[in-house]
């Protein structure tokens, strides 16, 4: 008995041509149905010093007939080109057949820069207009990408921490949004001081980004893509919220969290998120399998075979020794 399995891989996710408000459409939807899916915790083993292999698993319900299963595969190994990668196997629940092996990486950069963008219109203050990113790679553009598609029927600014000249390369990448305007900053206090809503995508920080408390003004909303660099904040800000508890619960001040609570639960109108224009709000997004296996049956839907992969001859007999 044959099953083709279909391999979906960058050049046909790019072919699909997703639009980075779909991708906040999608996150959003995925969020909305969290109570209803099974994820265990991820599973991680470490080949060697700072290497790591991490599978990622989740059950999706039933829609439309049809029930997904998927394992997002992620591996950071020094050496390989990138050095991360992931692949992500979906599967059919209902009959256990494998459907597609699918490329994660471009999933796994768009579902966080979606879930960012998404974070920031859920717990910005109200009249917000200006957003102050920092840590302007792969990732923050995937970020910049989703908060102007997101805010397509208004105008924004985008404050960019220079570095390099990464904000100017960014500034190129996002040049055909035209509801956003662009402002470069030097100083590293007054990027903090004067953000509404700030945004890390910095990947690397071993010691506190601002350690001044006080440059965090009241109302601001903190949203670090890579949980680095904020932990002063977990003990002072007003309320936390984040994409998954048992991911959460181990950071260091997690038993000392104000308020906090799960990100889906604002969305779902079981809470309220921000209650007034000066409560500091912090959200952590850890990423979660919910979203790359929601993403990957989408795409899986949209192109189908697409004329790429292969048969798996499986016996339809019991295997006797």
């Amino acid at each position: 008995m044959a099953n083709f399995v279909s391999v979906i891989q960058q050049a046909q996710i790019d072919a699909l041509k997703i639009s980075p408000a779909t991708c906040v459409e999608w996150v959003r939807d995925a969020f909305l149905m969290k109570d209803d899916i099974q994820m265990p915790a991820k599973v991680s083993v470490h080949p060697q010093g700072e290497d790591f292999m991490t599978t990622m698993p989740c059950l999706l319900p039933e829609h439309q007939g049809k029930k997904y299963f998927g394992i997002k595969m992620v591996s950071r190994i020094d050496g390989q080109l990138p050095t991360l990668q992931s692949n992500i196997f979906l599967y059919d629940a209902k009959s256990g057949q494998l459907l597609a092996v699918i490329d994660g990486d471009w999933i796994t950069a768009m579902r966080t820069g979606a879930v960012a963008a998404l974070a920031a219109r859920t717990f910005q203050r109200q009249g917000t207009d200006t957003y102050s990113m920092m840590g302007l790679g792969n990732i923050g553009r995937a970020v910049g990408l989703c908060l102007a598609a997101d805010n397509c029927e208004r105008n924004i600014t985008i404050r960019l921490l220079r570095y390099k000249d990464q904000a100017e390369l960014f500034i190129e990448r996002l040049k055909d949004f035209h509801n956003v305007t662009f402002e470069i900053v030097d100083d590293k206090r007054t990027f903090a001081a004067e953000a509404d809503v700030l945004i890390s995508a910095v990947t690397v920080a071993t010691d506190l980004l601002f350690p001044d408390d006080s440059l965090f003004k009241k109302g601001v909303t903190v949203i670090p893509v890579h949980m680095r660099g904020f932990q002063n904040c977990d003990l002072f800000f007003d309320k936390v919220f984040g994409d998954d508890t048992d991911q959460i619960r181990g950071f260091k001040y997690f038993p000392q969290f104000r308020q906090y609570d799960e990100f889906h639960h604002v969305l779902q109108g079981k809470n309220l998120g921000r209650t007034n224009d000066d409560e500091r709000i912090l959200c952590y997004n850890y990423g979660i399998a919910l979203h790359d296996i929601f993403f990957a049956s989408r795409i899986y839907e949209t192109a189908g075979d697409a004329g790429y992969g292969f048969d798996i001859e499986k016996q339809d007999q019991k295997l006797w020794l």
